[in-house]
């Protein structure tokens, strides 16, 4: 139930807790029992199982800050494992509240961190590696956490980097950000007018609503409009201006002779940039790849020679200069590449140190993950939790250990039924279905009996995809009950 976010409360409900015993047979303890007997037992059974994983290996840390909607200071740690043969696994290793976000505060939990991890003693040279954005204070704090672990290099996230650079484009060029915020007001709450842009151009999808803190969301929203120039101003022309002061700035805009001009050079020199910082948000991959990715987005920056390109190019070279601790790590790439020979700068090193990074992040994109599952533990109706609980609960839903069980494949692909296209399912996905049936002679009974008390429901939800698995599921079922 923690890992699934499903609340302790849910249990009361005689309806589940009834469809519990049955096919549990155990007694069901009651809400107050789990919470005050088990949310700790699984928490530290969670952090047992990171430190096994750990085993004394090179890691990585990754920490940023946010607020949440009480308006505390929120900090998480992830550490992710260094391996030579492949990418390590991840973790969210701790959740703290702030007095207040400053290199302080960021190096004791850093190190508090730390002794989670390693209870007996830490380990200081195995901590490799330290991402962060580029706030001031955790510059400072990555300073002051390498006085303690010498091999640590610090590195700001590039992806966070990019966007810096993808503002910096969008302050160069009001007007497409004036057009981009006013005919997202225009259809903004407004069904009749978002009724008119459908039935006008129903294979083009509504304006984006942008959100400017979310990664190159500006730089998708102005390509959008570069794509859709000539249809977007055709409706905006038929509605009346006097309904809202937006529609009447919109026509302003489009009214503009340069913003053709203007949106065909973002589009031309600029729109790629969301491309790579969506291939940079991946995991997995090898740092001589993250590495040419860099490289590709500076050789593209540097294309457009106008005075607007030149200094938007300036400002990616002032936020690579400044992040010293990737010039580090791509001097490693070179050498595991076999392009460069010299050691220069990395004399805290050891030469079998530097087999480890060959599978390195260059970003703290993993943090900001958690974060997303930190607001939805923080629903509207569950202010009341403890920080403390919330810490616990975080950690346990955010880590998941071994390869998915029987029943979680199947459940995966039955749910997923409703969002496949009914000329695609055929029988290659009904093969794939009936190959996750569990071997488990006690989940199998689980698993048919659900099919066969549901099989009606399943068809009124899903409609034609589980037709394709009916005629299989009867004859699983009756080769199960001869056996």
């Amino acid at each position: 139930m923690l890992f699934a976010n499903i609340p302790l409360y849910k249990i009361e409900n005689l309806k589940f807790k009834a469809f519990l015993q049955e096919y549990t047979r155990k007694e069901i303890p009651k809400e107050a029992t789990l919470r005050k007997g088990y949310v700790d037992d699984c928490y530290q059974d969670t952090l047992a199982k990171i430190r096994n994983y750990e085993s004394n290996n090179k890691i990585w840390v990754s920490i940023d800050e946010t607020t949440d909607v009480e308006g505390r200071f929120v900090a998480n740690v992830i550490i992710g494992v260094l391996r030579t043969d492949g990418p390590g696994e991840i973790f969210l290793l701790n959740t703290e509240e702030l007095e207040k976000a400053n290199h302080q505060t960021i190096f004791k939990r850093f190190d508090k961190s730390m002794n989670i991890l390693w209870p007996q003693g830490v380990y200081h040279d195995n901590v490799l590696l330290f991402f962060s954005d580029a706030a001031p204070y955790m510059v400072k704090s990555g300073k002051v956490i390498q006085a303690l672990y010498s091999k640590m290099i610090h590195v700001t996230c590039i992806v966070h980097g990019f966007h810096r650079v993808a503002e910096e484009v969008r302050s160069y060029f009001n007007i497409v950000d004036q057009l981009i915020s006013n005919v997202k007001k225009v259809f903004l709450k407004a069904p009749t007018r978002s009724h008119i842009f459908k039935n006008e151009v129903p294979d083009i999808p509504m304006p984006p609503q942008l959100i400017l803190t979310r990664w190159e969301t500006w730089l998708d929203a102005a390509n959008y409009y570069c794509e859709n120039y000539e249809v977007i101003k055709n409706i905006i022309k038929k509605l009346d201006e006097n309904d809202a002061s937006s529609i009447k700035k919109a026509k302003d805009i489009f009214n503009n002779p340069n913003l053709k001009a203007t949106l065909a050079f973002i589009s031309s020199n600029y729109s790629f940039l969301s491309t790579y910082i969506t291939r940079l948000e991946k995991q997995n991959m090898m740092l001589s790849e993250s590495i040419s990715i860099v490289k590709i987005v500076k050789e593209k920056l540097q294309n457009p020679q106008g005075e607007k390109g030149k200094a938007i190019y300036k400002k990616l070279e002032n936020v690579l200069s400044k992040n010293k601790g990737f010039e580090i790590i791509e001097q490693i790439s070179n050498i595991l590449e076999g392009i460069d020979n010299s050691m220069e700068n990395l004399e805290d090193l050891n030469v079998s140190d530097l087999k480890f990074y060959k599978f390195a992040p260059v970003t703290s994109v993993d943090v900001e993950r958690s974060f997303s599952r930190y607001k939805n533990v923080l629903a509207n109706n569950r202010r009341s939790f403890t920080f403390e609980n919330i810490r616990k609960i975080l950690v346990i839903q955010c880590n998941s250990f071994g390869s998915e069980t029987e029943i979680g494949k199947w459940l995966r692909n039955i749910f997923g039924l409703s969002f496949l296209n009914v000329v695609e399912v055929g029988e290659s996905y009904t093969d794939d279905f009936m190959s996750t049936i569990p071997e488990n002679h006690a989940v199998l009974e689980i698993w048919l009996t659900i099919i066969f008390l549901t099989k009606d429901f399943f068809c009124l939800i899903f409609g034609l995809q589980i037709r394709f698995l009916v005629k299989e599921l009867q004859m699983h079922a009756s080769r199960s009950t001869r056996s």
